[in-house]
């Protein structure tokens, strides 16, 4: 499983989006090393520098990959942090693996299952993917995926962005697409999360809904919401300064 894994301290493991990879997570990683704490971002299956490990994309095996990879690497309890995809592969790993997760931070989550049209949706994107290559996916950055803050003003995330994506293996994005498809409702899941929770939304994202948010906050007993302004579903690098400052806070308070 390729990654990055720097620093020392206490754990903190980054679980990238769909369609992208580990290097999203960039300016969390130097934020995070310089504040103490050893920082760990793997390409999920399938996606980034493990594009031909593309069979099987299913979101609970994905959550074993990272356990596996905590096994590995000697990490006995790590604090969690997914975006979007990733955050499916978070309610899997606290479900399979409680005992290794220390608290989430879910960025652009939704908790309920995919509905008929999603799964259609999501077939569909699969075998287009997979006949066409990754170029149509680059629509959905302007359309869905980004602020139009950063439209008009950050044209380096605006590359960087489009550059995962067209980077990114037609194969594993089929089988992520497959594996969302199939991926079970963590709505019940929600009431038996008793570990510290952090929720983070992009007041302008056009995949997620402040209802989706709201959602899991009310599920989760305890657990903070955070929103960031001229943000989109990509907050953490749309706003990486405003996502850093909301992390490092909820990071400090477990730490301290």
């Amino acid at each position: 499983m390729n990654k990055d894994d720097h620093g020392q301290g206490p754990a903190i493991i980054l679980l990238h989006g769909f369609p992208f990879n580990r290097s999203m997570w960039r300016e969390q990683l130097v934020f995070l090393n310089s504040n103490g704490y050893r920082v760990i971002a793997p390409d999920l299956r399938g996606l980034g520098d493990n594009g031909s490990d593309a069979n099987v994309a299913a979101m609970p095996e994905m959550a074993r990959d990272v356990a596996q990879l905590m096994d590995e690497l000697k990490i006995e309890k790590a604090v969690i942090c997914g975006l979007s995809m990733g955050c499916y592969v978070a309610f899997e790993l606290i479900h399979l693996f409680p005992s290794r997760v220390r608290a989430l931070v879910l960025c652009g989550p939704r908790a309920q299952g995919p509905d008929e049209a999603e799964k259609a949706s999501r077939e569909a994107q699969a075998q287009r993917v997979l006949a066409e290559g990754m170029d149509f996916a680059v629509e959905s950055i302007s359309t869905k995926l980004l602020a139009q803050h950063t439209l008009n003003k950050k044209p380096d995330v605006i590359t960087r962005v489009t550059e995962m994506v067209l980077n990114t293996d037609p194969r594993g994005a089929a089988a992520a697409q497959r594996g969302m498809a199939v991926r079970r409702d963590y709505s019940g899941d929600l009431e038996n999360i008793s570990v510290p929770t952090l929720i983070i939304a992009g007041r302008d994202d056009g995949v997620r809904t402040p209802e989706d948010a709201d959602f899991i906050q009310r599920g989760i007993k305890g657990s903070q919401l955070a929103v960031i302004d001229d943000a989109g579903h990509l907050m953490n690098m749309e706003q990486a300064e405003k996502f850093n400052h909301v992390l490092i806070g909820f990071l400090n308070e477990l730490d301290h």
